[in-house]
């Protein structure tokens, strides 16, 4: 028996036809493209040959906090001289100024460890606005290896520089930071390690070899102290400021892929 079908329902029977074959294609993309949720990363691992391989792998992060005491203290200072006559107040400026440099190689610093930061003019006024003499302020930073001694250094510098030398303030730092970053780095990775071997077990599965690793390293920043100044001339010992050295963190924060077996 032959069947004859009219163009208009060869036409409804064939629409009908792809329509379900699109929607069975993009079910099945759907399904092969679903990801887990979660705080860990599943990726594929790359093989030494830069392949991918069919193996999966797990990526974590961990960070490690280690504190220690700051060992490095930098203190800024300056002198001001005001003369009515601009070479006089420069040569005062530049008396106190060696004065108080002076001071501070007796008491142990090294000459490396001084640096000018500012030298200034600057021209005064009286009330009705007319010339009134002159200012020269002279900028050094001193950077003390040994906090213990800088109490005595920074009295010694003042004593020198008399009533012209003003602290401008003070700063603790923690530049031997290499065995703290060393230890921080450690509990950072087993922090990790921890991680990837929870989700591990969670997913029936076993750690495998580390693949990749990155690190960030967070480094101690310098803290203020105190800034101050002296109005007059005083004797060294007077001037010794009590100085508490407090706690500085390093952090380290890597992140790792394991992996899995």
């Amino acid at each position: 028996m032959t069947v004859t079908l009219k163009p208009g329902r060869l036409a409804v029977i064939l629409a009908a036809a792809v329509g379900v074959v699109a929607a069975y294609l993009i079910g099945s993309s759907r399904t092969a493209n679903a990801v887990p949720s979660g705080s860990a990363t599943l990726a594929s691992v790359s093989t030494a040959a830069g392949t991918s391989s069919t193996q999966s792998g797990i990526t974590v992060s961990g960070t490690g906090t280690v504190s220690g005491t700051p060992d490095t203290l930098i203190c800024s200072l300056s002198v001001s001289v005001t003369d009515g006559s601009v070479s006089k107040a420069f040569a005062g400026a530049n008396s106190a100024m060696s004065a108080v440099q002076r001071a501070l190689r007796t008491h142990g610093v090294a000459a490396a460890d001084l640096r000018t930061t500012d030298v200034s003019i600057q021209q005064g006024y009286d009330t009705s606005g007319h010339p009134d003499g002159y200012t020269v302020q002279e900028g050094l930073t001193v950077t003390v290896h040994d906090v213990t001694k800088a109490s005595d250094e920074i009295a010694a510098a003042v004593a020198a520089g008399r009533n012209l030398v003003r602290i401008d303030g003070v700063s603790l730092d923690l530049q031997d930071t290499g065995p703290l970053v060393s230890r921080a780095r450690d509990d950072a990775f087993a922090q990790a390690k921890e991680k990837a071997e929870q989700y591990a077990r969670a997913a029936g599965r076993s750690l495998g070899d580390v693949v990749a690793i990155s690190e960030v390293t967070q480094s101690a920043q310098p803290v203020p102290y105190y800034a101050t100044g002296y109005p007059a001339a005083m004797a060294a010992d007077s001037l010794k400021a009590p100085i508490a050295t407090g706690s500085q963190d390093v952090a380290v924060q890597v992140t790792v892929t394991f992996a899995l077996a």
